[in-house]
């Protein structure tokens, strides 16, 4: 009678599923696309394809609550800084899901915002003019990173993957730092300078 070999009996890599490098499943890597396709998409179509039904010279409620809740997710995300800094793994959790849940209640008020008024044009002149495009390109670039960064780096985090969470967090954050701040700086310069 023989005895089947054992895992830790067998060569390396013999046996045991193989993880690819990045640590996540197919299914995984695929969800995290399909979610930040759909985010893609959705803003494409709200800002570019639906018929632009004018702006005013005033921000409406909604984009004083897409600038309020940006700044809202700024404040968690240096608290989660803070929390992890200190080794308060339950705190810092906390407050990078609440930025995480925060900027996607922007996401949706931004979306309801710009399906009403399409897009808002920048009317200031000069100097002002290049500081306003200046933040907003790479803010607009740096946004379409952030989503599938910090869905990658929410989901490492939770399944406990520390090492493979901080490589990708130490990306993540300035990013997502950056463009909560400039969305704040975009609205004022918007609303405020430009006319």
């Amino acid at each position: 009678m023989t005895v089947p070999p054992t895992p830790s009996s067998l060569p390396s890599g013999a046996g045991a599923p193989q993880e690819n490098h990045s640590g996540e499943s197919a299914q995984v890597k695929m969800t995290i696309v399909a979610l930040s396709g759909l985010v893609f998409l959705l803003v494409a179509c709200v800002i570019y394809l639906l018929p632009n039904r004018g702006y005013t010279t005033s921000p409406s409620p909604l984009a004083s609550l897409n600038a309020f809740l940006n700044a809202c997710a700024t404040v968690c995300l240096l608290f989660g800084l803070v929390f992890i800094k200190r080794k308060n793994i339950l705190w810092h959790r906390r407050s990078m899901l609440a930025a995480f849940g925060i900027s996607s209640m922007f996401l949706l008020t931004y979306l309801l915002h710009h399906a009403q008024v399409g897009s808002v044009p920048f009317r200031g002149t000069g100097m002002v003019r290049g500081v306003y495009f200046a933040l907003l390109i790479p803010h607009i670039l740096l946004s379409a990173a952030v989503i599938p960064l910090a869905l990658l780096t929410i989901y490492r985090g939770w399944t406990g993957r520390v090492s493979l969470h901080r490589k990708i967090a130490v990306i993540t954050l300035p990013l997502w730092l950056y463009v909560s701040v400039s969305g704040v700086a975009v609205y004022y310069m918007l609303y405020h300078l430009g006319y």
